[in-house]
């Protein structure tokens, strides 16, 4: 299995009050030529497929219609905050400000969607990478093949460390995109004995492809790596 690409659901209907889905939809086509869409839903949901550095540069497009959207809404709430109290209280049943309580006091965030294996590949031979420093906390939430990695300001953070952080990370992911590869060996018609006589034969190999990220999982045994050790790796076992 290759890093290619990926298939999202987005659900568009948080954008209906404000534009038409349709007119964003083809915005987000024209921006984001390297992805495949399909038709629009009546819910507000459309599929997106394409690579993960294509899928960034649609995310960064989207928080940016999300952003100007609150910031919109913030001068609104200035020259009339009771008119916006109310509808707030109408659409949510509370006064609490979506802005404040999304971002809060700890500044700016940002965003990178990797793909799982990438993600956990990067974790275990690029720690540092994703450790967050001067004031920059990463965290992460993983949903299947994808995992989502904010990136934000805890406070004290240099003016742009949040961008250069996330600058790193997805420039390492490019890397890793282009030349990691996944071998999944099955444990569905195996016994627990075999099971365990797999998961040892990867113990005992660690040492010599120390390059080569062992996945035990319940089901299944992942192997992440450059294609031609992920080869003899597999063979191996």
């Amino acid at each position: 299995q290759v890093f290619v690409s990926v298939t999202s659901v987005l659900n568009m209907s948080v954008f209906k009050d404000r534009f038409a889905l349709e007119d964003l939809v083809e915005d987000m086509k024209k921006q984001n030529a390297d992805l495949s869409f399909g038709p629009l839903q009546s819910n507000g949901q459309v599929a997106v497929q394409g690579s993960f550095p294509a899928f960034q540069v649609l995310t960064d497009f989207l928080l940016r219609k999300a952003r100007a959207l609150l910031e919109r809404d913030s001068a609104e709430e200035g020259k009339s905050p009771g008119r916006l109290r109310r509808r707030r209280l109408q659409e949510h049943g509370s006064t609490t400000g979506t802005r404040n309580s999304a971002r809060g006091a700890q500044g700016e965030e940002q965003v990178v969607v990797l793909d799982t294996g990438v993600y956990q590949y990067m974790k275990h031979f690029l720690p540092r990478l994703l450790q967050g420093k001067d004031g920059v906390v990463i965290s992460d939430v993983t949903d299947g093949d994808v995992t989502t990695v904010c990136v934000r300001d805890a406070g004290g953070a240099r003016a742009g460390q949040v961008l250069s952080v996330k600058k790193d990370i997805e420039d390492w992911c490019v890397k890793l995109h282009s030349s990691l590869c996944k071998e999944r060996i099955s444990f569905k018609e195996h016994s627990r004995d075999e099971k365990q006589r797999y998961r040892r034969a990867c113990e005992r190999l660690r040492a010599r492809y120390p390059r080569v990220l062992v996945v035990p999982c319940d089901t299944h045994i992942e192997l992440i790596g450059l294609s031609a050790e992920v080869s003899k790796f597999t063979k191996e076992v």
